[in-house]
């Protein structure tokens, strides 16, 4: 399967509410996380837990809108850049924009930096 074939499926298990399905299937146990502000987060024990913390802060999923989707299957890296309509359980409804690149190797992230603002 293509690297652009697995993003794909990646953000389309997102949009169907099976984020953490994807996280289990695609992500790499040594992964790093960078965050939006730098930060970084190592492995997958750790990244689950906070990939955990921010679904369970979350009310309802409302969209997910991909505004360009890409690969580059030489150099094993992908990057999505969306759209995501979130209403949080303390009422705060948000529409994140994020570009996230994700670097692979074989099957599997193992590294993948966000870069995101909010609206809301």
């Amino acid at each position: 399967m293509s690297y652009m074939n697995k993003i794909t499926d990646i953000y389309n298990d997102i949009g169907h509410g099976k984020a953490m399905e994807a996280f289990e299937n695609y992500y790499a146990e040594n992964v790093t996380m960078v965050m939006e502000d730098g930060s970084k987060v190592e492995g997958k024990d750790a990244n689950r837990e906070r990939e955990k913390e921010f679904f369970d802060s979350v009310e309802s999923f409302n969209g997910l809108d991909i505004i360009s989707i890409t690969s580059n299957e030489d150099q094993a890296t992908t990057a999505v850049e969306c759209v995501m309509d979130i209403t949080f359980k303390d009422g705060n409804q948000v529409d994140m924009e994020q570009v996230a690149v994700q670097h692979w190797e074989g099957d599997q992230i193992i590294k993948e930096r966000f870069y995101a603002t909010q609206d809301g």
